[in-house]
């Protein structure tokens, strides 16, 4: 059975230039062209067939990670909904799919692909500001630069030692998806490198 404190996002010191946001269903999707058809109508956003761009659209995001793999984001869950009762009958404590889930599971019967609920693995923060990217480049390898990584751009990167995706939501803001292992150790790195422009 899932534990009730792996279903609250890992406290990160917040700033006027960090946020935690709210938490969210996440599903790691691997399908071809057939299966991004039969799953977008029930989904929302569209599956991007740009290397490393994302989609969004109200409460939902689609992240493009690899070559037919995407990272599904869905805020309006909340989370995992259902995930507080163990399935009924159940002695294992398994919990129960979430409703988009399963309406992802129907749409996709009989088509080769992979869905995973990854909701209880990671969790997002927000660097925004005019020293986000500059912030970031302190411990992130890419060049942050607009041209280079321009708004709704993403891909899996790391952030010193921390295996992150990094979507850059706009100008002077990014989403960053961490493992909650590691929320420590990103909060604090980020906080060290923000006090060159954020005196504590």
């Amino acid at each position: 059975m899932v534990e009730p404190a792996t279903r609250r996002a890992p406290a990160v010191p917040e700033a006027a230039w960090l946020k935690a946001l709210p938490s969210a269903a996440r599903f790691a999707f691997h399908g071809a062209a057939a299966a991004r058809a039969a799953a977008q109508p029930v989904w929302g956003p569209a599956f991007s067939e740009e290397a490393c761009r994302a989609n969004a659209h109200a409460t939902r995001a689609t992240l493009w990670l690899g070559p037919d793999e995407y990272l599904l984001l869905d805020w309006a869950s909340g989370g995992v909904p259902g995930a507080d009762q163990p399935t009924p009958g159940s002695p294992e404590g398994r919990m129960l799919a979430s409703p988009m889930f399963s309406a992802l599971e129907h749409a996709l019967a009989g088509i080769p692909h992979a869905l995973v609920d990854i909701s209880h693995r990671q969790f997002a923060l927000e660097v925004l500001g005019p020293h986000a990217a500059i912030i970031l480049s302190g411990a992130c390898p890419l060049d942050l630069d607009l041209a280079e990584f321009p708004v709704g751009m993403c891909t899996r990167t790391v952030l010193a030692k921390a295996d992150i995706v990094l979507w850059r939501t706009q100008e002077n803001m990014f989403h960053l998806e961490v493992w909650r292992s590691f929320a420590g150790y990103v909060g604090g790195l980020l906080h060290e490198i923000a006090s060159e422009f954020y005196p504590p």
